[in-house]
């Protein structure tokens, strides 16, 4: 799988994206939604990795940075095509490989509370993700679930 920094430009990601906010908006409250649209993906402070197999879109991930110690995950969506094949996996162990380059101390994540939410929040688990209060401008609320991660750096 290839993954790289991506000019939210072709159809394919175009499409994952707005299929990410669709579902964001099924399974969330309105004003519970923090997924960003593709303008505000393309932010100064914003990355914005696609995952490519086969010349086929597996999937995205975004990191946005917080501070000098700290970023955000501030999506992570794999293709429905491509569920249940290791691409979340693969996302994820890249962007604290990318975060550890990037001298970060921290890892922060939101996401949602809901039944929909549980693999992702196993998957994050499984990486050392452990639960936290707010952070940034979040504000503590039932549908909002917290994770936060050190960043070790190998010297």
């Amino acid at each position: 799988m290839e993954i790289k920094v991506d000019d939210l430009n072709s159809g394919a990601v175009i499409s994952l994206l707005e299929e990410h906010l669709r579902d964001m908006y099924a399974t969330s409250p309105a004003d519970s939604v923090h997924a960003l649209d593709r303008e505000a993906l393309k932010g100064p402070d914003i990355t914005f990795f696609s995952a490519w197999k086969n010349g086929q879109l597996a999937g995205c991930v975004v990191i946005k940075k917080l501070n000098d110690a700290e970023a955000e995950i501030k999506s992570m969506r794999t293709s429905h095509v491509f569920r249940h094949t290791g691409v979340a996996t693969s996302l994820l162990k890249f962007l604290i490989e990318f975060a550890q380059q990037q001298k970060y101390k921290k890892l922060n994540l939101e996401t949602g509370t809901q039944e929909y939410f549980n693999p992702a929040r196993n998957l994050y688990k499984k990486f050392s993700f452990r639960d936290c209060g707010s952070f940034g401008s979040y504000r503590l609320n039932e549908n909002s679930h917290f994770m936060t991660r050190d960043i070790i750096h190998r010297d």
